[in-house]
């Protein structure tokens, strides 16, 4: 029998792991939990002998794939994968997935949240302003992109999205602008949503360049990755620019600097919120286990990350 291990530092919510492992025993799977471990001996002891493994936030490296003999499958529950060693996985003919569009309408819903927050003033009882009728960017027009686009139609924004790897023709079938460049983007947008993936061509990609032209009273939207963002580059330019507001969704590294550089025109989540809802908490668990199941079973590796 197949063993399943859900190993998570940041468990899931109770639900969702009750339906994962429905659907992995089901299947004839056995399903072991590690949840709320502390100390990274316990995850290497955990994955001695499983074929599969689920996970969330938590770093699968070398070592744990070293100590995974038969280890066949990875699914991070989730769309960002960058916690996951993909060089290390291939040599050790191990599969890695993600669970694409499972948290979109979550990271969605969170950058409305915030930019509310912020054109309101915080909330704090004096005039702001309203998103009807503002140019917003999307940098990337995949799952959640496409989420952040359909909420900013409701409110009556005019939409605008940069993504080389999305024809043009289909950006705009969908009622939203497609620009030539991430230029074009930043200088056109008075609100600019990242949705890139950190990779060694995105991380660092988003500073002084493209951000100092954002027109006057901008706002720049990040529910990606804070190693997109080249932080000395922002902080310096939220320094001289004192129209400019920076809203993240995960804390930077220099979080007291952004602090000191912008006060109230920065906000970040002191830890990465886009995810959490119960919903999408649910949806990416289930996605993870259905996709074990189809690799081990048919070998299925429709959302494969590694080669």
């Amino acid at each position: 029998m197949s063993k399943v291990l859900i190993a998570t530092e940041k468990p899931f919510a109770a639900p969702a792991v009750a339906g994962i492992k429905q659907i992995l025993t089901e299947a004839g799977f056995e399903v072991v939990l590690l949840e709320k471990y502390t100390t990274k001996a316990e995850l290497l002891a955990a994955v001695a002998d499983v074929e599969a493994i689920i996970i969330r936030s938590d770093i699968i490296d070398a070592e744990v794939f070293d100590a995974a003999k038969q280890l066949k499958i990875v699914v991070r529950a989730g769309a960002g994968y960058d916690n996951v060693d993909l060089e290390s996985a291939t040599a050790h003919g191990v599969c890695v997935m993600n669970t694409p569009g499972q948290n979109a309408n979550a990271v969605a819903e969170l950058v409305f949240a915030m930019l509310l927050f912020c054109v309101r003033n915080r909330f704090n009882g004096t005039s702001g302003t309203e998103l009807k009728d503002k140019k917003l960017g999307l940098l990337a027009y995949g799952n959640t992109g496409r989420n952040v686009a359909r909420i900013a139609k409701g409110i009556g924004m005019d939409i605008y999205a940069y993504d080389p790897f999305t024809p043009a023709e289909v950006i705009e079938k969908e009622g939203v602008h497609a620009v030539a460049s991430q230029k074009e983007l930043f200088s056109t947008c008075d609100i600019v949503s990242l949705h890139i993936p950190a990779t060694p061509e995105t991380k660092g990609s988003i500073g002084r360049e493209l951000v100092s032209l954002l027109p006057k009273k901008a706002i720049l939207v990040n529910t990606a990755r804070k190693e997109i963002i080249n932080e000395p580059e922002l902080i310096a330019l939220l320094k001289e620019r004192e129209d400019l507001r920076y809203l993240a969704d995960i804390r930077p590294a220099a979080h007291e600097e952004f602090e000191a550089a912008a006060g109230e025109r920065y906000f970040s989540t002191p830890k990465k919120m886009g995810a959490q809802t119960a919903e999408a908490n649910t949806n990416a668990g289930l996605a993870a286990a259905r996709q074990i199941v189809g690799f081990i079973k048919e070998g299925n590796e429709r959302f494969r990350l590694n080669k």
